[in-house]
């Protein structure tokens, strides 16, 4: 009798595995994971397999995708968000403002485990920091496009540019004194 109370508890864990799976195999759900990685590189698998292997999915693939979709930001540590829906993958750039300032400052790329504490010494114009500001006006929380304005000289002074050639501080202190008239968003 034991061999049957055995098998009734097989075929239990296999009826729950079957509904699990059913439940992850789903086409219509989207699963979203957001990860931070390097540009142009793929993560290793061990970062990978934890988040992909319950959905199915392979990681080397999904991080070749990443690698792919993440060229123009070699060098680069970028937010992605992977969209997974049917067993089929999508990749999203996230960008940071300091990503889009450093990519704006038209650095050549670098090897990170070479080169280290690297000063981004470069001058952007204010029209490229509108331009920044504008990308990075849904993530914002300033009430007005001039503060995003600001928000973004404050990225642009802890990296170490210039804009205009002056300090991002003066910048600052010209819009905020009404000095320097800031676009309005389009």
């Amino acid at each position: 009798s034991s061999w049957y109370v055995s098998k009734g508890d097989n075929f239990f864990y296999i009826l729950v595995f079957v509904i699990f799976v059913r439940s992850t195999m789903d086409p219509t759900v989207v699963t979203t994971i957001i990860m931070r990685v390097k540009g142009g590189e793929p993560p290793s698998g061990a970062v990978l397999a934890p988040k992909l292997g319950p959905l199915g999915m392979s990681p080397k693939k999904v991080g070749d995708d990443i690698a792919k979709s993440t060229q123009d930001w070699k060098g680069l540590g970028v937010t992605i968000k992977l969209s997974i829906q049917n067993r089929q993958a999508v990749v999203e750039v996230v960008p940071s403002s300091s990503a889009l300032i450093i990519k704006a400052l038209k650095e050549p790329p670098r090897d990170r485990k070479k080169e280290k504490n690297i000063k981004h010494d470069g001058n952007l114009s204010f029209q490229d920091v509108v331009d920044i500001a504008k990308i990075m006006r849904s993530r914002s929380m300033a009430r007005s496009f001039a503060g995003t304005v600001l928000e973004i000289l404050g990225t642009c002074k802890s990296i170490g540019c210039t804009v205009g050639g002056e300090c991002p501080r003066e910048i600052q202190k010209k819009i905020q004194s009404g000095e320097l008239p800031v676009p309005e968003e389009d």
